[in-house]
């Protein structure tokens, strides 16, 4: 009988799937806890939940599940793009932005191709590319930020993306608006640069990278109801770029990606901004404790602009596995070349105390 991979695309196959943080479900299973005794920070999740008013409009939704969505989201995409002063046109929705940074692929992306990352970027950016048979540069990148200079130094003529993390994750770290500007000035037009925003609304004052979108650059913003807006239940990022890169990107969606439920939720979080700035509240305090606490324990970590921060335990997978005993679940950074780190996502103040006295625990 004939391999299987024999007829497979050959770069899959040491292709390591991207694995995702730990299940509250899981976790009681294997150890033997209840659920309700776990606190989950591991994943960037928004610890008071989904908006009240996006709960509302999805369970309304329920009541037309036998109907199809509107398979181009224009409510939507209308709001997003009233929001920013755009056009529905420079908007893209995908099954979470990871989704869209798959259609960049489907679009740009061919064998012999390379994409440029930072050494300690997202895992998604280079399984993405293995997957179209796409190599990664990644620049290493001094201090954990971005080093934009040493990227746009790094570009071949078979460079087709960048991908520019800001806030970064897992680091946390940010590079300025100053910084963005001098590398835009020597990216090369063949190259699509992708901003990955997916925390840009923890920052106080964010990078415009919008007004390159408005000069007509080779540029997609990402972005995601995930994180701030606590909906990473229902998959829903989305993507900013001039009209002309969009329609490009729409030749590779999936006719209705986006369910009507995860449309209406969606919609009435974005215009819920007081559940965003009550977010962004707890996140600030909470990310101020972390790294005070850190700071007392004389314990190393990377100053964070998002809702998690990254910090150096020693045997990362060690702790991150006993603290799981003991009913935390937080994030083991091996997998981004970080064994000696964790990182900790931003909870309710509960959460953080708990989460701590726990670290502490294993630690001694």
């Amino acid at each position: 009988m004939s391999n299987i991979w024999d007829f497979a695309n050959a770069q899959l196959k040491d292709l390591v799937a991207y694995e995702p943080g730990k299940p509250i479900d899981e976790v009681a299973r294997e150890r033997g806890l209840k659920p309700e005794d776990i606190i989950k920070l591991a994943s960037n999740e928004n610890p008071i939940g989904p908006s009240p008013k996006a709960i509302e409009a999805m369970q309304k939704a329920l009541a037309e599940l036998h109907i199809y969505p509107d398979g181009g989201s224009y409510k939507l995409r209308s709001a997003i793009a009233e929001k920013f002063g755009l056009e529905m046109g420079n908007i893209i929705l995908g099954c979470g932005s990871n989704e869209v940074i798959e259609f960049i692929g489907h679009a740009f992306l061919k064998e012999g191709d390379n994409i440029i990352t930072a050494e300690h970027a997202f895992l998604v950016y280079k399984l993405m590319a293995k997957v179209f048979g796409a190599e990664t540069i990644e620049v290493p990148d001094p201090g954990y930020v971005h080093d934009l200079e040493a990227m746009a130094a790094a570009v071949t003529p078979r460079t087709k993306e960048i991908f520019i993390a800001n806030p970064n994750n897992p680091t946390g770290t940010l590079v300025t608006q100053e910084q963005i500007d001098a590398f835009m000035a020597k990216v090369p037009a063949h190259v699509v640069v992708v901003f990955d925003e997916a925390y840009y609304e923890f920052l106080d004052n964010p990078p415009d990278t919008l007004k390159y979108v408005r000069e007509g650059r080779n540029v997609v913003v990402l972005r995601t109801f995930s994180k701030i807006q606590g909906l990473a239940g229902t998959r829903v990022g989305y993507g900013i770029a001039k009209k002309e890169l969009i329609e490009v990107l729409q030749r590779t969606r999936q006719p209705f990606n986006i369910n009507s439920i995860a449309q209406a939720g969606a919609l009435a979080g974005l215009q819920d901004q007081a559940h965003q700035d009550k977010t962004k509240n707890i996140t600030d305090a909470g990310r101020t404790f972390f790294q005070t606490q850190f700071a007392a324990l004389g314990l190393e970590f990377i100053p964070s602009y998002a809702n998690f921060v990254l910090v150096k335990v020693g045997d990362g997978n060690a702790v991150f596995k006993a603290m799981m005993d003991k009913g935390v679940i937080v994030r083991a950074m091996a997998a981004y070349k970080l064994p000696e780190w964790i990182r900790i996502s931003i909870g309710t103040m509960p959460q953080n105390e708990r989460c701590m006295e726990v670290l502490k625990e294993v630690l001694a």
